[in-house]
């Protein structure tokens, strides 16, 4: 009797064993375990005629009367229910002292007997979204010459992984004939939670709003058809100015290194001086409100893209340009902040420090104002180069830590993939050229002296090795306006020079510094930075051939 029961204990011990093995594996395994680019496309020089362009844009602010409210008894914009108000791994994680219990309440508003509201993204989670202030946007801008057509979407987003990227690229018309479609998100702090992280008092996967994931992926589809389908002739004209980073941004991080460049491109119509698009990229977080706003919003970018597209009113003014402002988010490793900048008025009076609208709205508008008066200057260049190139290349970046455990059990970037012996998570780079400008992308948040210059290399770093990550890649670029594209067809993160590495005392800087924990590890920027930099000359070799 005693055997059997051994056996049957056993039995019952190896069947859990074995379904939690399928369970990991299945989640390990990911979507779109064949999907693999390795491709430059130039075109011929026969084909080349007028550059053309159009855009596109749809909003992707979420309805709220479709999720449910809470009662925010204390007011401090956070979600901390009562006891009676909690779910079952709400309250096991009370009992771990994991999450804290707290006297709101929620209304079932919806019906569906749970409570699922817009759940905000970045800083902490647990923020239920109360209201709209102003709203968000998938941007698509396309261009078409010498056979080769490339479509590009900006969006009001925290980020989004590279599986749902694909999905995006399947769902599009194929009669387009589309060679390539790269999605961006802007790291926005104060959107809807795209990536599973923030969604709840416990985020759990359960919490994450495949509803809304679904209309955005159908929202960056129509934006990028309908932008193709509009394509007219076009004149390209480019100019990078160069700002003093005081009152824009500053790195929280040491080395302080910067991206000083405001690049900026802008499309009129053939032979007239009406705009169809201004194409803008720099690198900051849009998180000007801080982690306690409540509302849903596009922070300095959208006060960015009004002013820019109908103009900043007196004092000290400029009239806008027309058509559509599109923001790529550039490098914001490191980390690029205005949380603790103290940004002027226009007015040269009022400064704002605290986190408020009227700060996102003086960074935004002082912002136009580079892009708007930059764009106005006589040494504007005019490109007479109007050829389309794009590359293409997916990488398989090495994965630590609690980044390669959340992937392997699916909770973040689903899918790993084993090479020479590593777990590896796939991602992507790519190259476009449009004319005189050059665009590289990068899966992620960029510490700025990968591209620019400044790495480190001093005594108690974690890795005893020199910077890897050089040349810097910007200097490695051909454009005459040379953009670099942050949070690219994937967020995997923060991408820290390896010789920078510093968790383990003694530390460089006395201290620990924020951002390893949201890396992936060590070796993702040698990774990025060796791709990029073979993708890009490819691109350049195939200019010149």
């Amino acid at each position: 009797m005693l055997k059997k029961i051994l056996l049957g204990i056993i039995a019952f011990l190896l069947v859990l064993v074995l379904l939690a093995g399928g369970f990991v594996y299945s989640r390990s395994r990911g979507p779109h375990r064949d999907y693999e680019l390795d491709f430059v496309k130039v075109g011929t020089a026969a084909e080349v005629g007028d550059l053309e362009v159009g855009v596109a844009k749809v909003d992707i602010t979420p309805d709220l009367s479709l999720y449910d409210t809470y009662n925010d008894v204390d007011g401090d914009n956070r979600y901390y229910p009562t006891k009676a108000s909690m779910t079952r791994i709400e309250r096991l994680a009370v009992r771990l002292g994991l999450v804290k219990e707290g006297p709101d309440t929620w209304n079932d508003d919806n019906g569906n007997g749970r409570f699922d509201p817009v759940w905000i993204a970045g800083f902490n989670s647990n923020r239920p979204a109360k209201g709209v202030h102003d709203p968000l946007w998938a941007r698509a801008i396309a261009f078409r010459n010498n056979g080769v057509t490339v479509a590009m979407v900006t969006l009001d987003a925290i980020g989004v992984f590279h599986d749902k990227i694909i999905d995006i690229r399947k769902m599009i018309d194929p009669s387009l004939d589309i060679d390539h479609v790269i999605v961006s998100s802007l790291h926005n702090h104060e959107a809807p939670d795209l990536m599973g992280i923030w969604s709840g008092h416990v985020p759990v996967p359960g919490n994450y709003d495949h509803r809304y994931m679904n209309e955005v992926k159908m929202a960056c589809k129509t934006a990028v058809e309908q932008a193709v389908r509009s394509m007219a002739p076009a004149d390209m004209y480019l100019k990078t100015v160069e700002i003093d980073p005081e009152g824009f941004v500053h790195d929280t991080r040491k080395p302080v290194v910067i991206d000083k460049q405001v690049c900026n491109a802008r499309f009129t119509r053939a032979g007239t001086d009406s705009t169809i698009a201004t194409l803008v990229s720099w690198g900051n977080h849009p998180e000007t409100l801080d982690g306690n706003n409540p509302l849903l919003t596009s922070d300095f970018c959208g006060y960015w893209r009004d002013g820019v597209e109908k103009g900043v009113t007196d004092p000290n003014g400029e009239e806008g340009l027309g058509g559509m402002c599109l923001y790529f988010q550039g490098m914001v490793g490191g980390l690029m902040t205005q949380l603790r900048s103290n940004v002027p008025h226009r007015n040269g009076v009022d400064f704002f420090k605290e986190a408020s609208f009227e700060k996102a709205e003086a960074l935004g508008e002082n912002l136009a104002l580079v892009t708007l008066r930059g764009l106005k200057e006589e040494d504007v260049v005019k490109s007479e180069d109007t050829r389309v190139g794009i590359a293409a290349k997916t990488i398989y970046v090495p994965m630590e830590g609690i980044f390669k455990y959340g992937i392997m059990l699916g909770l973040i970037h689903p899918g790993t993939y084993r090479k020479n012996g590593v777990i590896t998570s796939k991602t992507e780079v790519d190259v476009v050229r449009i004319g005189d400008l050059e665009i590289l992308t990068t899966p992620g948040e960029l510490y700025p002296e990968i591209a620019e210059g400044g790495i480190e290399a001093k005594p108690g770093r974690d890795f005893d090795v020199p910077p890897l990550e050089v040349p810097p890649l910007r200097k490695e670029m051909r454009g005459k306006v040379n953009m670099i594209f942050g949070l690219a067809n994937d967020e995997i993160g923060y991408i820290i020079p390896k010789s920078q590495w510093d968790v383990e005392p003694p530390f460089v800087y006395e201290k620990s510094q924020y951002g390893e924990e949201n890396s992936g590890g060590p070796d993702v920027a040698p990774t990025i930075h060796r791709e990029s930099l073979a993708l890009l000359r490819r691109m350049h070799a195939a200019l010149e051939n």
